[in-house]
């Protein structure tokens, strides 16, 4: 008990050390910076360097495999369970950037209705975009909260426009982005009618998707009940370490590391069977 007392407080000031001494990479990424450094720019986690994902993966295993290993005694079974607490934070980024994803997607027309009626009462395209920082909505204010400072700043609108499309890190905010640009460089005459069109476009494509992923979701929800089960009865047989000391054998290494691996690829390909095609970003 001690030690486990000893790890936990050496954890804690491991990470309320990283959080202050590592190296964190600036607020608006680079895009094309890596496929690490996206996935955290489209998770929202941009001020977070990839430095900082991985040490924190790194201190999840070793103190997985200490907990385990002290609860089973079994050093391969402690190794596998490690490699899945290893694992949880890019597992948690990953299901935080499709969260934030699907909140955009929801949003995104309501974002270019605002924008429409505030072109249609006169404001200039940058003023109206400056305006869902406090008009918009919620998912989308902070990101044209720091574009209108950005702007007024600089006063250079495509300049700005980059940089919101980096902090965004969303396909159909590139789309809507990259929309706007053209307008105002052909001119704002068809500026009402191209945000309205976008808008529907963007309605009727979010509500297709929206039907698409409740079909999909016993897909996945089964999937992932399928792969955790085997594992959870091994945890709980980890308890009693007699029932698990078979697995210190090479035979018994051989049999959890099969084991792993068909799981993994069963998950993937069930995964994958019900996957719907991801929007990349194209303009990027």
């Amino acid at each position: 008990m001690g030690a486990l007392v000893g790890l936990g407080l050496g954890l804690g000031l491991l990470l309320v050390w990283s959080a202050f001494f590592l190296p964190r990479s600036p607020r608006d990424p680079a895009p094309g910076g890596g496929r690490w450094r996206q996935l955290l720019a489209r998770a929202g986690l941009g001020e977070v360097s990839v430095g900082s994902l991985f040490a924190l993966c790194l201190v999840l295993f070793v103190f997985g495999f200490v907990v385990i290993q002290a609860v089973s005694r079994t050093v391969p079974v402690a190794v596998a369970f490690a490699a899945m607490a290893g694992y949880l934070p890019i597992a948690v980024v990953k299901q935080r950037a499709a969260k934030r994803q699907r909140e955009f997607a929801d949003v995104w027309p309501d974002a270019v209705d605002n924008l429409a009626s505030a072109v249609r009462a006169g404001l200039s395209l940058p003023d109206a975009l400056s305006a869902l920082g406090t008009n918009g909505p919620e998912a989308l204010r902070e990101a044209f909260d720091e574009f209108a400072l950005d702007y007024q700043v600089t006063g250079r609108f495509h300049e700005s426009l980059d940089r919101l499309k980096d902090r965004l890190a969303d396909p159909v905010g590139d789309r809507v982005v990259e929309g706007l640009r053209i307008a105002r460089e052909v001119g704002g005459g068809e500026l009402g009618r191209l945000l309205r069109n976008l808008s529907g476009y963007l309605r009727d494509e979010a509500r297709t998707r929206s039907e698409m992923e409740s079909r999909q979701a016993w897909t996945v929800n089964g999937a992932r009940l399928a792969v955790a089960a085997p594992w959870v009865v091994l945890l709980l047989m980890s308890f009693q370490s007699g029932s698990v000391t078979a697995y210190s054998s090479g035979a018994g290494i051989v049999v959890l590391s099969v084991g792993a691996g068909l799981c993994l690829v069963a998950y993937r390909v069930m995964m994958r069977i019900g996957r719907l095609p991801a929007e990349r970003r194209i303009l990027a």
